[in-house]
This record gives structure tokens, sequence and C-alpha cells, in this order.
């Protein structure tokens, strides 16, 4: 089959327009297992096919780059990186998106090779025309582009075929294309970033940081949203987020939040400083985070009594996210009263707001509840017994109702909240004591789909495990609960039938 395929392969390199050849070539190709190709991989002349693609004929060009995508993948990428440098350049200037692409995939082979790498690093030509075409309209050439740079960047050379010779001139100037391209470069500088410390340092000295902050604080609303996830992602790192203190950033992004108030288009930017806070507090702490900044935590208790749900459902998360570990429950908990008021807002919130926030407001009340085993002294069972209190007056029944109602994701986040407590000895209590509720629980008839079934079952586990529910549950039950966790989640159970005398 392979032998075939070399042999049309030929029969195209000697025909004027193959157009019936590269038919045959692409349906053989199909079938010729990949292992073959490699075996014939030194046979394989492409230049040709490279060559097919400067017609300006649709159905030639698609079947080419099928055929390349199919070929190439037998190559090794240092007999790409090596042997076709030329055509891999004139594809990075095709006017057809869907040869930037197959060459962007190859480029992006080559950069995964530590010793094809070189090659790149090596052509300047080449080098540039990847930066060029984060400037292009179709967004899966410019993350292609991106991901490819990106992925240069993470050696010593890389690093400096980038920001230590002319390429760094061509990436200021194509981020002057639109403001689509410039932050679609603030991106890749961010991804850069993020790696270590020298990369950082060098993305700082090339100025196109401090213009991403300068954009974050400077009076566009509009520029402010977009550059704040960007500089959110830097501060996933913890050489981000000494930089971003160092310079003084947290700071102003904390005193744009106190100057909100005043301005009437904070709306479009305060959601993504609230979470930037957020997830600055999980990552470091919550407490030295919510003492430091207290105008965070004062938002986040304004968003959540307004009456728009974009706000509603930012606070949601942001509180889910700081109430996801122990250290940010007891600073939520130390708001007294605020928070109580909170938990009733949330449980509402969970039974009457749109579909989408409901399941937001659920995953965040799943977050604050769960406690690991580990955890589970008696002050913070104490605690997530009255939080679990205060959402609503009979909250077993509150999200026992939202499960049952025929959405698999409101069902499955409902389930999602009884695991959360399944494992803390108050929440069985109340479970064994609800009528029907343990029944409910063994009930494989009520879920229908598969995300629902492996929710019921994630529920099953966590009541199955504990070490407390023998005692409150009772022998007979858990031996239910083991039995259904024995027969995984997706278990059917046999009908019988009976033979009856005389029946055909």
């Amino acid at each position: 089959m392979a032998a075939q395929a070399l042999t049309l392969l030929r029969e195209v390199a000697r025909l004027e327009a193959p157009l019936e050849e590269l038919r045959a070539l692409h349906s053989v190709l199909q079938a010729v297992p990949l292992n073959e190709l490699r075996e014939q991989a030194a046979e394989l002349r492409l230049g040709p096919l490279f060559s097919l693609l400067n017609e300006n004929h649709r159905e030639k060009t698609t079947l080419c780059v099928s055929i390349l995508e199919r070929l190439l993948q037998a190559m090794e990428p240092v007999h790409v990186a090596r042997n076709l440098r030329v055509d891999l350049q004139r594809g990075l200037t095709h006017p057809d998106d869907s040869v930037k692409i197959l060459t962007l995939s190859q480029v992006g082979r080559i950069v995964e090779n530590s010793d094809a790498v070189t090659e790149i690093l090596n052509n300047a030509e080449l080098l540039k025309q990847i930066v060029y075409c984060i400037g292009g309209e179709n967004l899966s050439v410019a993350k292609a582009a991106i991901k490819s740079l990106s992925r240069i960047s993470l050696t010593q050379a890389g690093l400096e075929a980038l920001f230590e010779s002319n390429l760094l001139d061509d990436l200021k100037s194509v981020m002057k294309t639109n403001d689509i391209v410039r932050y679609r470069v603030y991106e890749l500088i961010v991804e850069i970033s993020s790696v270590s410390s020298e990369s950082l340092n060098y993305c700082t000295t090339s100025g196109l940081v401090t213009q991403l902050l300068r954009e974050l604080t400077g009076e566009d609303v509009l520029v402010r949203a977009t550059c704040i996830e960007m500089v959110t992602s830097l501060a996933y790192t913890h050489h981000g987020r000494q930089y971003l203190a160092q310079e003084g950033v947290i700071d102003q992004i904390s005193n744009i939040i106190v100057g909100a108030d005043s301005d009437p288009f904070s709306s479009f930017y305060l959601p993504g400083f609230v979470k930037f806070f957020g997830n600055l507090a999980v990552m470091d702490s919550p407490q030295q985070t919510c003492e430091r900044y207290p105008v965070f935590m004062e938002k986040v208790f304004e968003m959540i009594e307004s009456q728009d749900p974009t706000m509603i459902g930012v606070a949601v998360d942001t509180v889910g996210i700081l109430g996801s570990n122990v250290e940010g429950k007891q600073v939520l908990q130390k708001t007294g009263t605020r928070f109580e008021r909170l938990l009733v807002r949330l449980g509402h919130q969970a039974k009457n707001a749109s579909m989408e926030l409901k399941i937001r407001c659920l995953d965040a009340i799943s977050s604050l509840l769960y406690l690991p085993p580990e955890q589970q002294t008696d002050d913070l069972l104490r605690m997530t017994e009255s939080w679990f209190s205060s959402l609503s007056r009979d909250p077993l029944e509150l999200f026992r109702g939202i499960s049952s109602q025929p959405f698999p994701e409101l069902h499955c986040a409902a389930l999602k909240v009884f695991t959360a407590i399944a494992n803390q000895p108050w929440a069985q209590k109340l479970m064994f004591n609800s009528p029907g509720f343990v029944e409910y629980v063994v009930d494989r008839s009520v879920e229908h789909d598969k995300a629902s079934k492996d929710a019921k079952y994630e529920l099953v586990k966590a009541l199955a495990n504990s070490k407390t529910i023998t005692e409150i549950f009772g022998n007979p039950n858990y031996l239910r609960l083991r039995t259904y966790l024995s027969e995984g989640p997706y278990y059917v159970k046999p009908i019988s039938t009976t033979a009856v005398e005389g029946a055909e």
C-alpha cells in the first residue's frame, strides 16, 4: 500500500495538473498505516506538492494540504526543518489559511523537538513570518503562531532570538495592526513571562510588560477589562505576583476598585478586578490579602446584593474560590453577620436565579461547605453546619428539590452540594433523619445520563468511605451503599422473567 502511494506521488510530480492523481493519492493514503509511511520517508519527495499549493485552485489546495499533513507526519521533525525550510517559509505567507495552519503545525512539531528547534532559531526569516502570523485575521493561525513562539522561548537561545534581535521590532510592528492583535501579543508576552523569573526579565526589558500595565491602569475602561485577564494570568505564578507587588500594580488595582463607585463605567472592568483579588487570595494568603486590601471583600459583599446578574455571578464565584480552603473559610467567618446575609442571598439565588447563576451558586456552596477529613475539627464542623443552616429554612429539601428538576447540569450541581457535606457527621444525621433520603441516594432510577450517574456515584462513595457512616446510617444502609459502590456507577439491575406454563 505504501509502495502504491509512492508511485502515485511520483506521477503527481510528472503531471502539470494532476487532479485525478491527487484524488487517488489522497484516497490511498487514508489506508496506509503511518508506520509504513515512516519506513518510506526517505523516498518521499514533497516539493511538487508544495509547488501545487501556489496554483489558485481550491480543490487542489485542499487535497494537497490533506496529503501533506499525512506525509509530513511520517517524517522526523529534524528532516522537515532541514530539508523543507524554504517550503515552510512560503507556507507561512500563503493566502490560504489552511496552508498556514498546516505549516504552523509542522513548526509546532519542530519546536517540540530539542534537536530540530535550533534549525528554526537559525532561520531569522522563518521566525519573522511566524511573528507576522499573529497579525492575521484567522484566529487559529494566530493561536498556532503564539503557541510556537511560546514554545521556542522555553530555551535561553529562544529568548535571545525573540528579544535580542530584530524580531522584537517585528513584534512591536505587528502590535500596531489593531487592538485585537495587540492583545494577542500581550497574551504571548504573559505566557512567556509566566515560565520563570528569567523569562519575565526578558519580557520586562523589552518594554512590553510595562506597556501592558500602563494600559491596565489607563483611562480606557474596555482596555482595562481585557488587560486585567492577562495580568491575572501572570499573577498565577509566584515570580509574577512578586513583580506585580514590587511595581505597585496590586495597590493600583485596589485604588481603582476604591474609585469605582464614582465611575459610571466601572461595571466593564470591576468583575475582572475583583476576580484578580479572589485568585490572589487563594494563591497567596486569604487572610493577608483581605487584611491588606479590605476594599476587595467590601466590594464582594456589595456585588452579591446588587441586581446585576453579572456582578452577582462574579461575587458568587469569588466567594467560592475564597472559601475553597480553610484559611479562606475562616476569613469569611470573621465577617460575622455580613457573611450570614451573604449565605441567605446565596440560598435564595440557588433557588430563584437563572439556570447559569443557579449552577454557579451551587458550585460556590459546595466549595464553601467541603471540609477534608483531616481538617474536621469540632469548631470547623460547627461552622459548616451553621453555614448550611443559614442557606434556607430547610436546606436539605432545597437542594433535593433542585436535584429533582429535569436539567442534568442542575441535578449534578445539587448532588455536588450533598457530596461536599457527605463526610461530615452533622450532615449524615440530617440525611438519615430526612424521610426517604437514604432511599433517594441508593435509587438508580433517578439518574438518566452519564454525568448524573457519575455525580450520584461520587455522593455514594463519599458517604460509604466516611468513618462515621455505619454509626449514623446503621449497618444495613452502610451495606446498601457498599453494594452500590461495588456495582459501579452504570449498573443496571437485570429484569427477571418468570416462565408461565402453557405460554409460548
